[in-house]
């Protein structure tokens, strides 16, 4: 009977520390999507042309922030591990090379941003009269990046310190200062698109003045040094280097399969994209026990105690199960109405109709998969994760070139063949990271993994 009530929500002994963090996390990662549609609605009012520019340029800008990511689950895993062994002095000075790091390639990406804009703009199909708004819009945000990277770093040494809260408090006051700083500058007075620009980068510059001050303060508290050590800026870059690989490989397969689903037709891709943004919606909450897993796998290795990590970690898949049974349902109950907001094509709401079934089917895998993801990211396992990424996007590939060569013209079927293949990846990556999970060479303990 215990061991049925600890199997229940809620009634687990990890569950009050997986949403301790999980929960802070997931309103600070919605917060940045709905700033997106406040900025949108406001830039909106300039025009179409002023629109289009900014979702050229937010392209732009939102696959720069998905590359470095790993400069917050990095620095996530390796202070964790400190935290754990006891040692928060040691953990802090990862913090701060994680800082330094940030710092070095948000400058490289300006410089590199502002010779390659005009061309990065170009490469995205901007039309004559679209371009000159989002190049100005990219040139000016582009200024924002150290920020941005050394936002994502003081993320990762909070949430290594188990601290999701103040994350959340950064992400909502940046964003709400981001909001109004665009209406005040764009229509208050009138810079227009470069006004929100502006605005972004002064929100994003005061959010990444806050990490800098909280971790200043922690160091000077432990007496650790700010200077950067070359020695711990290595082992972030090699920690950086796989993670990147790995984001770098799901990125292929989500590019693949919009550039699939554009070339099998135009109600085909109006009807992925919609279908798609619902998936990535449901991911969100995901995400968040993911980015949980990675403080909570990091402290119990870092400790010591491997049996807590793996009850941990069979706690949070259980997590992963029952919330993606749960957006499964959820989405079957939503799924007659969902495509009238976006589309009163018959063809399109066809396809999105069919499509959300392959979703819903996909979302406990879906949940199973994220969750894992994050707990060998939190054992410091980036090199697997690096590798069973590549392979499982090489399986990917081929079956979305096969929907695209075995689908004649105005096959309905192409898109669902095209979602199958999607749902053959994910189970591909399931496997990769469940039968790692069920051995040892994860479970690396100690204040540092070798």
């Amino acid at each position: 009977m215990p061991r049925l009530l600890s199997a229940l929500p809620f009634r687990h002994v990890h569950d009050r520390q997986i949403f301790l963090l999980a929960v802070p996390t997931f309103f600070a990662l919605i917060s940045e999507p709905l700033f997106l549609l406040t900025d949108s609605a406001v830039v909106g009012t300039l025009g179409t042309q002023a629109l289009g520019g900014l979702g050229v340029a937010s392209q732009v800008l939102l696959t720069l922030a998905n590359l470095c990511i790993f400069l917050a689950y990095g620095t996530t895993a390796a202070v964790a591990r400190r935290f754990g062994a006891g040692d928060v002095p040691a953990g802090i000075r990862t913090g701060i090379d994680g800082l330094w790091l940030a710092l070095v390639i948000g400058i490289a990406v300006v410089a590199v941003g502002q010779v390659s804009a005009t061309w990065l703009v170009q490469a995205l199909g901007a039309s004559p009269e679209v371009a000159p708004y989002a190049l100005t819009y990219l040139r000016i945000s582009l200024l924002s990046a150290p920020a941005l990277l050394v936002i994502m770093a003081g993320t990762g040494v909070l949430r290594g310190l188990h601290d999701a809260k103040t994350p959340l408090l950064v992400a909502v006051g940046s964003n709400l200062a981001n909001i109004a700083l665009t209406v005040t500058f764009v229509l208050g007075l009138g810079w227009g698109i470069a006004g929100s620009a502006w605005a972004t980068v002064f929100a994003q510059t005061a959010g990444a003045a806050v990490y800098i001050a909280m971790v200043v303060r922690a160091a000077r508290r432990h007496g650790v040094g700010l200077t950067p050590d070359l020695d711990g800026l290595k082992a972030a870059a090699a920690t950086g280097a796989a993670l990147f690989t790995r984001t770098v490989s799901l990125r292929v397969v989500l590019v693949v399969m919009t550039a699939v689903a554009a070339r099998l037709g135009d109600p085909e891709i109006a009807a992925h994209q919609v279908a798609f943004q619902i998936w990535a919606l449901l991911v969100f909450a995901m995400d968040a026990i993911a980015i949980a897993g990675q403080a909570i796998i990091g402290r119990y290795l870092g400790a010591g105690d491997r049996a807590g990590a793996r009850a941990a970690t069979r706690r949070m898949v259980e997590w992963g199960v029952l919330i993606g049974v749960l957006f499964a349902a959820l989405v079957l109950l939503v799924r007659p109405w969902a495509p009238l907001p976006f589309t009163s094509d018959p063809r399109v709401h066809a396809l999105i109709l069919g499509t959300l079934v392959l979703v819903a089917a996909l979302q406990p895998a879906s949940g199973v998969v994220m969750v894992l993801d994050g707990i060998l990211m939190g054992a410091g396992d980036q090199r697997y994760l690096a590798w069973a990424s590549l392979w499982t996007m090489l399986v990917f590939l081929p079956l979305a070139a096969l929907v695209l060569w075995t689908t004649p013209e105005g096959d309905p079927n192409g898109l669902f063949r095209l979602w199958l293949a999607f749902g053959v990846w994910i189970c591909a990556r399931g496997v990769t990271l469940g039968l790692r999970a069920r051995g040892d060479a994860w479970l690396v303990t100690g204040a540092t993994r070798p």
